[in-house]
């Protein structure tokens, strides 16, 4: 491991050097400024450990000689036991420096939340959880951006598709996907009874045209009028999109942009995304192994998380993660749930890595 780290120093040191260099063009110098930030964690890492093992050696050194000072002695024993504690630390924390990333993570991501059992009350919980998205987007600096919605006339949506933008926004937002349950009163119920309703979420890294080509033959684009609020510039023109991807029947539909191009362009966004994500499905497949694209089996039928609105609690089931103030998750304050997710995913990809 540690020769592995020294190569890694010496890059980061010509990176540095690179850097420096008035030579460096604008394209290459952003290039290296990617590759400095991501490798400044571990060679810091590194650099402290290396500095406390020298630091424990000389200790060791001090102890076999010996000396006539018990107190100094003694003080040179304790400060050498921390300092044994803090090298585990480190080290645990550079192994983890080291596992490979997914490849997607500092991808943006289309967002799809689908209103599962419960009617309206489905349609009603999963306009909340597009709140509880958009909010944590704007905490984290990302741009939230809704694609298209088939909303209800109680306020709710059938079905809600967006884009989020921004650097690492597949990293955090990859555990969402799956069944989220709700258990509360809803407003319509007379007699206070508790129901259960469902709600789908699929996050999907938002895939660019290297990645997928899409071949002009096998769409059709048809274009209709817009639906819903807008005023009249959205109900006088045929400026909303439908794409069929013919040879797998797939539909995307866009009508939230002003011009026909605008929603094209989304359209094919969310297209290329899906097919993307259904082709890395199907090779997983082939391989019996699941993407880590969320913590637990990666089934997106599992239930994955708990919002119970009489307890005032969240359960993430994957972990058994249980958090009260279930209004400040929804609020935005997602980072209680996510942290301990990428930690546990961490923690699991560590224990592979080494029974390999």
């Amino acid at each position: 491991m540690f020769d592995d780290l020294r190569d890694v120093e010496r890059r980061y040191e010509e990176i540095a050097f690179r850097l420096s260099d008035p030579a460096t063009t604008p394209d290459a110098y952003a290039g290296l400024m990617k590759d400095y930030k991501e490798l400044t964690p571990l060679v810091e890492s590194y650099r402290q450990y290396r500095q406390l093992d020298s630091q424990i050696r000389e200790a060791c050194e001090l102890l076999e000689t010996g000396g006539e000072d018990p107190e100094f002695l003694a003080m040179i024993q304790q400060e050498s036991c921390e300092n044994c504690q803090k090298l585990e630390e480190l080290e645990e924390n550079i192994k983890l420096l080291l596992l490979p990333k997914d490849v997607d993570d500092e991808k943006s991501v289309i967002l799809e939340i689908r209103a599962g059992a419960g009617g309206e009350e489905a349609a009603l919980f999963a306009h909340s959880l597009f709140r509880m998205y958009s909010m944590y987007a704007a905490r984290q600096g990302w741009r939230c951006e809704v694609i298209s919605e088939n909303a209800t006339e109680l306020g709710g949506a059938k079905e809600l598709v967006a884009s989020i933008e921004g650097a690492g926004v597949y990293s955090r937002m990859k555990f969402e996907s799956g069944v989220h349950r709700v258990q509360r009163v809803p407003e319509t119920e007379t007699q206070g009874r508790i129901h259960t309703s469902t709600v789908t979420v699929a996050v999907m890294p938002e895939a660019e045209e290297v990645e997928l080509e899409l071949d002009p033959k096998d769409l059709r684009i048809d274009t209709f009028r817009s639906s819903g609020a807008g005023g009249q510039h959205i109900n006088k023109t045929s400026s909303a999109i439908r794409v069929t991807h013919l040879p797998t029947g797939m539909v995307v539909e866009c009508q939230d942009q002003r011009s026909q191009r605008e929603n094209k362009v989304r359209a094919l966004t969310v297209l290329r995304s899906r097919l993307l994500q259904q082709k890395q499905a199907e090779y997983d497949e082939a391989y019996n192994a699941q993407r880590q694209s969320q913590v637990g089996t990666g089934d997106r039928s599992e239930k994955i998380r708990t919002y119970n609105f009489p307890q005032d609690r969240v359960t993430d089931h994957r972990i058994a993660l249980t958090l009260r103030n279930l209004q400040g998750v929804l609020d935005g304050d997602l980072d209680r749930v996510v942290e301990p997710l990428i930690l546990h995913d961490r923690e699991e990809k560590l224990k592979r890595n080494e029974s390999v």
